[in-house]
């Protein structure tokens, strides 16, 4: 699995991610009904894709985020 995913991509994830388990948990905005789980969801696959630094959907459009990436 080659790498797709710059930086500051992948930093913009987990600060999106932070942000969504915020407010399932945090806030209490979101409940615990189907917006709370999409939240969850959501950050999870952000989270992942940060991590490894490839994101199955950029692949397939053939974008790269990153300078010096494969």
């Amino acid at each position: 699995m080659t790498t797709n995913m710059g930086k500051f991509d992948r930093a913009a994830r987990i600060a999106v991610a932070g942000v969504l388990v915020f407010l399932a948990f945090g806030s209490g905005l979101l409940g615990s009904g189907l917006l709370f789980w999409v939240a969850l969801a959501v950050a999870a696959i952000f989270t992942l894709t940060a991590l490894v630094g490839n994101c199955p959907i950029y692949s397939v459009i053939g974008l790269r985020t990153c300078r010096n990436c494969g």
